[in-house]
């Protein structure tokens, strides 16, 4: 392995350890208070606010799953706190405000969500904060600027790399052709220099994170694993799970 053996070591909850008809939801203090008691890693996102702090949350606009509406990009980070999830106590908080949470008492594998358009305002804020953090951490993104502007700024916090094999999804209409073949085939590499992959379970078994795995070393976590089958194929391609809906 690569050194990052803690990484891998237990199941990491997707977003949290999250039940909606629990009252629990994803990206939020009680989701994550939950993995913790149960000792999971835990999976999140990272979004920008307007005044640039690193904000836990999956969408780029509020009302999923919150009260409110708009984009978090337009507000800033001391409004974003007082949006509510519906149905819950919970409040949104900063990748401080996780850290602070989680206490290094379960490992932390954070997404980085970016537009594709360079802006390197979200990685720069979320080094900055993980560099005084003590607790096992790492940074991952599908956007390859990020992950090379990581390497650059602080090549001293984990790196990955979030891929698939297709992205038919509708969200990937708006990124240009030539940068999600680059995504699929890894073009970014030399760039990116990843220190793990996650890999859609749906893609697996796959060769080039395959080649990833067996000759260079690199970790390999797999997303969303949700059914039996997803599980099996996880356990059979891929060294540790990315879960949602059970508990493994």
């Amino acid at each position: 392995m690569s050194g990052l053996d803690w990484l891998i070591a237990r199941p990491v909850a997707h977003r949290g350890l999250h039940d909606a008809a629990a009252g629990i939801i994803e990206n939020t203090p009680s989701a994550f208070a939950a993995a913790i008691a149960a000792n999971y890693a835990i999976e999140c996102d990272l979004q920008l606010s307007a005044d640039d702090e690193a904000m836990v949350h999956h969408d780029d606009a509020l009302g999923r799953l919150t009260e409110g509406s708009g984009r978090l990009d337009a507000m800033t980070a001391v409004e974003l706190k007082r949006v509510a999830f519906r149905g819950t106590a919970d409040r949104m908080i900063s990748v401080g405000d996780l850290c602070d949470l989680v206490a290094g008492r379960v490992t932390l594998v954070i997404e980085l969500k970016g537009r594709f358009d360079g802006d390197r305002r979200l990685v720069v804020r979320a080094a900055e904060v993980l560099a005084r953090y003590a607790g096992p951490a790492a940074l991952m993104s599908f956007d390859p600027a990020q992950i090379a502007a990581l390497r650059a700024i602080a090549p001293e916090l984990p790196r990955g790399m979030v891929a698939e094999g297709r992205y038919a999804h509708p969200a990937w209409d708006e990124v240009p052709a030539a940068s999600k073949r680059a995504m699929t085939y890894f073009g970014h590499a030399l760039r990116t220099r990843p220190q793990f992959i996650a890999y859609s379970v749906k893609d697996l078994p796959a060769a080039l994170p395959a080649l990833a795995r067996s000759i260079f070393g690199l970790p390999l976590l797999t997303w969303t694993v949700r059914t039996e089958a997803d599980r099996r194929r996880a356990a059979r391609c891929a060294d540790q799970m990315i879960f949602e809906g059970f508990r493994p």
